[in-house]
């Protein structure tokens, strides 16, 4: 695929813009960006398990849509921007440690909605959760 990006943020430039908020808070930190995707770990700690010492699912959908949101974002020319609409999440593994990964991928970037793929992995490469994300396209009125 060609390159999707419009906006040339550096994954610093995304960690830092990140890092006073529920991202940072839950140790997300962007690691890699393609010419089609956005890649992002996060820690399976105290920050992210439930009550049984599990990934929280929640979590897993706070790392989807950061990934989705985010390069959404970064496939519009201002002053167009994008919201999310509807995000599903298939929890598909469990994880009690380590790190998960995860990439999101468009499948449909059009004028009005972007429908993107997320699927968060463990070390092993193994599926933990497979999350679809769309997002409305907007045109900032100000």
């Amino acid at each position: 695929m060609e390159n999707i990006w419009k906006k040339e943020y550096t994954i610093k430039d995304l960690n830092d813009f990140s890092k006073n908020s529920i991202v940072g808070y839950l140790g997300i930190v962007f690691t890699k960006r393609d010419s089609d995707s956005l890649n992002a770990t996060m820690p399976v700690d105290k920050r992210t398990i439930q009550p049984l010492g599990i990934l929280h699912g929640g979590a897993s959908v706070v790392l989807a849509e950061t990934l989705g949101s985010t390069a959404s974002y970064m496939t519009v020319n201002d002053p167009v921007y994008t919201v999310g609409l509807e995000i599903n999440a298939n929890h598909v593994r469990s994880a009690d440690k380590g790190i998960v990964t995860g990439t999101a991928k468009p499948v449909h970037l059009g004028n009005t909605t972007q429908v993107w793929d997320i699927s968060i992995k463990n070390e092993k490469d193994q599926f933990i959760c497979i999350s679809r994300l769309t997002m409305a396209v907007l045109q900032s009125k100000r």
